[in-house]
């Protein structure tokens, strides 16, 4: 069987919410997530193990090869399916790494998804979601790569249908480990957030086919409760999202996930484009695509 390939696309939090933190540590949360244009790309050869090589842009941040979320995903499906054949995956990292849009759980989800194309796996097969989970939170989300609510620590997912939207979404090159942010929030076991719960029970997205703009409000009531945190740990980001939300045409700035990347929605492409462009031109060291998330 020749090469097969996969899209790892990057994962944005339009809407992070923190509900509170259970007793066994982790934090409950409620986030709308879309996917951009951008992503990785992840092949795999057919063979009798599992391999990784990494090259591309982001190669070089990767750490180390052992400890990829793509080797680990794939042992955990081969726990699950008896004598699943693996391969040598090849990555092409072209997302910033640490950065709070997903990619090295794209990355894992994309290296699931090839292998259930390999194995003849029905793309609702349970043990597929199964591994995922235990890959990490984001994971689950990142199989299918489509608008949804995520909620408990990430894992629970409901479909929404969000529209396509123009955006531009920027990393200054600096990483922001996902539980430094969560541990900033300060929060002690077992503490519940009841304000903010009853706020995120009463939220209501606009319906199916909506137009852009009833989104655009309802986001704009919305929050990323890891935003804050984040700038007090990297105050580049706070420089970002001032640099974005000075851009001719922006309807809304906000950080993704744990950070550093943010990301600004527009009307029209073509505003997004060139506000990427201008973005590009003044921050030549800053990591920027224009492009649509939906």
């Amino acid at each position: 069987m020749p090469g097969l390939s996969e899209d790892a696309r990057a994962k944005v939090n339009l809407t992070l919410r923190v509900l509170g933190r259970r007793a066994d540590g982790y934090h409950d949360l409620v986030s709308l997530v879309a996917f951009a244009d951008c992503a990785d790309r992840l092949t795999l050869e057919p063979g009798s193990d599992a391999s990784l090589a990494i090259n591309g842009p982001g190669g070089n941040d990767c750490g180390a090869v052992s400890d990829n979320l793509v080797l680990k995903a794939a042992r955990l499906l081969a726990e699950r399916v008896p004598g699943l054949q693996l391969g040598a995956f090849t990555l092409d990292k072209r997302l910033p790494v640490a950065a709070g849009i997903g990619g090295g759980s794209a990355d894992a989800a994309a290296a699931l998804r090839l292998l259930a194309r390999l194995n003849a796996l029905a793309p609702d097969d349970p043990r597929i979601m199964d591994a995922a989970r235990a890959t990490g939170a984001d994971v689950p989300v990142c199989v299918a790569s489509r608008s949804a609510i995520m909620t408990g620590i990430g894992e629970q997912l409901s479909p929404v249908c969000a529209p396509r939207m123009a955006c531009v979404m920027v990393n200054p090159r600096v990483p922001v480990a996902t539980a430094e942010g969560f541990s900033a929030l300060g929060l002690r076991k077992g503490e519940i957030l009841t304000g903010v719960v009853d706020v995120v029970r009463s939220r209501k997205w606009p319906a199916e086919d909506s137009p852009v703009e009833e989104w655009l409000k309802a986001l704009a009531h919305a929050a990323n409760d890891l935003e804050a945190p984040a700038i007090k740990i990297q105050p580049v980001i706070g420089e970002v999202l001032s640099g974005l939300r000075d851009l001719a045409g922006v309807r809304l700035a906000r950080m993704s996930g744990s950070g550093a990347t943010c990301f600004a929605l527009f009307d029209t492409e073509a505003e997004a484009a060139a506000a990427g462009q201008a973005l590009q031109a003044s921050h030549p060291q800053w990591w920027v695509h224009a492009g649509t998330l939906n």
